[in-house]
């Protein structure tokens, strides 16, 4: 039995079942929406491994529950299942976030293949970091709340509490922006043009008191990206 529960938001009764039974037949737990609202309220309060988005749903649509998971999940691999084949919605439903586009009528087979694959590529949950240490600072990654010595303190967004965590887990090696949008935005970066990226390491080194031009703890590596600084403490969970 596989330890992985998919959320499948569907509202064709006949389809969500289908779906429903490949996947626990595959070994997955399951969990089944058949609105967009109902959806938002199972997002609020369950640990999940993988969304299966219908893009037409009552209430609130696919492309309207995407960018909200993408803010409050980023690392949650979503798959879009619609009948809506047209190339720009499937360019539209990649930008927006999604991970893989299935287009009915598909067979259980594929379903089965693409969801397999998009959970080996997607990233292991980061969350086995609790704190950062460097000279003269802590950074408590849970509470998102940065700590000086000198008493003073700020709060990391979500996004900047996850750069963070994602270069501890890496820690080593350069993360490049195209890695960084993938597991922490859960983009795909494949023509994607951003700045997003160095503006959020900008703001986070500006929180941490990093600075820009002799950065040590978001540091810059030439050509690659960036990576945890060498004299940053990681404490694990």
């Amino acid at each position: 039995m596989s330890d992985r529960t998919v959320l499948v938001v569907e509202d064709d009764p006949a389809i969500r079942r289908g779906l429903v039974d490949s996947l626990e037949f595959a070994g997955y737990r399951v969990l089944e929406c058949g609105d967009g609202l109902d959806a938002r309220r199972v997002l609020a309060g369950a640990q999940l491994d993988l969304v299966l988005l219908d893009v037409i749903l009552p209430g609130l649509n696919g492309f309207e529950l995407l960018p909200e998971i993408r803010r409050q999940h980023p690392t949650l691999p979503v798959i879009l299942v619609t009948a809506r084949g047209a190339e720009e919605d499937r360019v539209r439903g990649l930008r927006t976030g999604a991970d893989d586009y299935v287009v009915k009528p598909f067979s259980s087979t594929e379903l089965l293949a693409r969801v397999e694959a998009v959970l080996r590529r997607s990233p292991a949950r980061p969350n086995d970091v609790r704190r950062l240490v460097a000279n003269g600072m802590q950074v408590h990654l849970e509470r998102r709340e940065v700590r000086f010595d000198d008493g003073g303190g700020r709060l990391l967004s979500e996004r900047e509490a996850q750069i963070l965590r994602y270069l501890a887990i890496s820690r080593g090696r350069a993360i490049a922006r195209a890695e960084l949008l993938q597991h922490v935005w859960g983009l795909d970066p494949r023509g994607i043009d951003t700045r997003t990226v160095d503006m959020h390491v900008a703001r986070l080194r500006e929180k941490l008191r990093d600075p820009a031009g002799e950065p040590r703890i978001v540091v810059t590596v030439r050509a690659k990206g960036y990576m945890l600084g060498e004299s940053v403490e990681v404490e694990p969970r």
